[in-house]
């Protein structure tokens, strides 16, 4: 049974070559730390490896545990590589190629007369029609036909399929037609798993509503076959606390919600990253910050403002657009395994990767392409040995590929290749961070800079220079601060309804909608557990000018008035401009909260010493410096040094240029900071 003088929650957060474990004492504010190889064929296995080392760790029985937290990358991983179940979709008749149709938009690098279609992840022989009619009011057109649905239930046995999805005309308005085609689907067929877009996107908009409900029926089975899988390994180890999965809105919820609508996860991972970046950014007083996540193959973006993570409705996964509230984040190919290649006599980087097999060259793994961290051996940024020792870098194959595949063929030194590589990928990502500051009308130069993953301390200075800010914030344990961030991520859902017609805003008729919504969202709240005092919902409205093809998401203010000038001055922040055209409301969501438990701050024992336990050669902007290397680990709160300083620690290495100074914030942070440049 879970032990009454500690609260011990436990994070899992599983990558494509670690999984990383965070388990916290919110009682004490102790926390414990692990990483162990990720197993691609069960990953439920490194899940319950994980727990384990943290347990012994700390000592604790596996039956103390109050609450396991889990960010998984299951339902990401099928709709990325196309491995998803078999599935299927019922329509209403004369609808049938919805998917096929799409939208008249191409991506954005594409060229206009070569693109096509990407394959769509059901194709127009597996979608089956019945006969019902809902008008976009909600009112029945015509009934629903029950024998058609069972006709169709036929035709879909014959289909080899594992699951189906419902996505009816109009369901976001009257749901009544797709649940009852979903229990006849159900009766009919009992081994297939069935979803709706009722459950998974009531909104408007047919195309996406569509291809989400496809996508979660592609997904389903697996997830709920993995989820299933560490329910069962927790229950052997006689664990009875309750499992929460991370979604891609940055808050946790159930496992019966996450069997619904897995793909409510598809973005699970980035999310807890941003959100243990706020956390920790709020204890050191901090509320606007720019997040950059590098991990060995990406680098995802985020900007907070205020406190507040943004979400979006905007989302993609892959080539599929997934309308579904997500942190608001741009994601770009670009990280320590990124490869260098010469084109035409020009030096590209990215966004081919060396992955974790064989990966770059310095691993010694047998890889023959150079990267952006043989770039950074080269340059002596990384010491010789990571992982706390049990990694050793292979410094002259770093030397060999650099100089073979770049600086020789363009005539560079070898300094020079790889501070060529290294600019080049910092540029790529100053634009990701370009698209969510400036593009949005936010100076980056009044934000922090937050960098974090394996690969983010290496490079935060850089980008922080070319970007114009003044002020970096480092995490305690940037390489694992996903896990940490489900620690800190609260339970979350979004309810939401499209009006029959969007129109000018009727204040009465919104306020009995968020009634509706709030209602539901208190029934969330109870399948949670979730206590009264620790319930929070807050209403949004999803307004556009008329003619424009997207809303943008406001806080309801109350009143006509008052939301309307509030979409507008979002509207001039994003765009610089104001129409004078009428504004519309499309949709109504409330966002529901319930508040984890609280755990004390962090305080890290003051102390002042410095000591570096070696001096390395470091290539800095042209010339040489002998460079002192430092255990982070042996810093305490209130600690300051300047810069040229490497910080070496197990999941990650710090490197703090000349010009640069830092110092040890309570909660184990690094604060670094420069002359110059904005401040918050």
């Amino acid at each position: 049974m879970p032990s009454t003088d500690t609260f011990l929650s436990v994070a899992v957060d599983i990558g494509g070559t670690f999984t990383d474990i965070s388990m916290i004492d919110r009682s004490s504010g102790k926390i414990w730390r692990a990483k162990t190889p990720s197993v691609p064929s069960d990953p439920s296995e490194a899940f319950l490896t994980g727990i384990r080392l943290a347990l012994d760790e700390a000592g604790k029985e596996a039956a103390s545990l109050d609450q396991v937290l889990h960010g998984t990358t299951v339902a990401t991983n099928m709709i990325l590589e196309g491995k998803g179940a078999r599935a299927a979709l019922v329509t209403t008749r004369g609808f049938r190629h919805v998917l096929d149709i799409g939208r008249q938009d191409i991506p954005r690098k594409a060229n206009l007369f070569t693109w096509s279609k990407p394959q769509r992840p059901v194709p127009a022989s597996r979608i089956v029609e019945i006969d019902e009619r809902v008008a976009a009011g909600g009112e029945v057109l015509q009934p629903l036909d029950e024998a058609s649905v069972r006709e169709a239930a036929k035709s879909l046995r014959g289909m080899d399929i594992e699951a189906v999805g419902v996505c009816l005309l109009h369901a976001f308005a009257n749901p009544a037609h797709e649940r009852r085609a979903a229990e006849i689907l159900r009766e009919e067929l009992p081994d297939i798993a069935v979803t709706t877009s009722t459950d998974v996107l009531p909104v408007v908009r047919e195309f996406e509503r569509s291809l989400t409900t496809v996508l979660n029926a592609s997904v389903m089975p697996g997830v709920t076959t993995y989820v299933g899988r560490i329910e069962q390994r927790l229950a052997d180890e006689k664990v009875e606390a309750p499992l929460l999965l991370m979604q891609s809105n940055g808050g946790v919820a159930g496992s019966a919600a996450i069997r619904q609508a897995p793909a409510l996860t598809a973005l699970s991972g980035p999310a807890a990253g941003v959100v243990g970046a706020r956390s920790i950014a709020a204890a050191c007083g901090i509320k606007d910050l720019i997040t950059v996540d590098i991990g060995g193959t990406s680098a995802d973006i985020c900007l907070i403002k205020d406190g507040r993570i943004g979400l979006t409705q905007h989302g993609k996964v892959g080539d599929w657009p997934l309308p579904m509230p997500m942190v608001d984040m741009v994601t770009i190919g670009a990280g320590g395994g990124s490869t260098a290649a010469i084109s035409d006599e020009t030096l590209t980087v990215g966004p081919k990767s060396a992955g974790a097999r064989p990966g770059p060259a310095a691993y010694g793994h047998g890889g023959t392409e150079a990267t952006v961290t043989d770039a950074h051996v080269v340059l002596g940024h990384l010491p010789e040995k990571l992982l706390g020792g049990r990694m050793a870098l292979d410094v002259e194959a770093a030397r060999t590929v650099i100089r073979d595949r770049v600086a020789g063929p363009l005539g560079l030194s070898l300094e020079d290749a790889a501070r060529g590589i290294l600019a080049i990928a910092d540029n790529h990502m100053v634009g990701a961070v370009r698209v969510v500051s400036v593009e949005r009308g936010h100076d980056p130069r009044h934000f922090t800079l937050v960098p974090f993953g394996g690969a983010g301390p290496l490079h935060g200075t850089a980008l922080a220079e070319l970007l114009g800010i003044s002020s970096v914030m480092i995490p305690p344990a940037p390489g694992i601060l996903c896990a940490d961030g489900l620690l800190a991520a609260d339970l979350k859902a979004e309810f939401s309804r499209t009006l029959p017609r969007a129109g000018a805003i009727d204040v009465a008729a919104a306020e009995g909608i968020f009634e509706d919504l709030e209602k539901q969202a208190a029934d969330w709240f109870d399948i949670e557990g979730v206590a009264p005092e620790q319930r929070n919902t807050a209403k949004v409205a999803l307004l556009r000018y008329h003619g424009q093809g997207g809303e943008l998401a406001i806080g309801w203010a109350g009143s006509r008035e008052a939301t309307e000038a509030a979409f507008t001055a979002e509207h001039e922040a994003l765009y610089g401009f104001a129409l004078g055209a009428a504004i519309e409301l499309v949709t109504l969501r409330v966002e529901a909260t319930g508040r984890t438990a609280e755990q004390p701050p962090i305080r890290l024992p003051a102390s002042s010493a410095v000591e570096p336990y070696d001096h390395v050669p470091v290539h800095f902007d042209g010339e040489t410096v002998s460079t002192p290397l430092i255990d982070r680990a042996a810093l305490g709160a209130g600690a300051s040094f300047e810069g040229p300083v490497i910080l070496s620690q197990l999941d990650t290495t710090t490197l703090v240029p000349p010009g640069w100074s830092g110092c040890v914030h309570e909660t184990g942070a690094i604060l670094l900071t420069r002359p110059g440049g904005a401040t918050q």
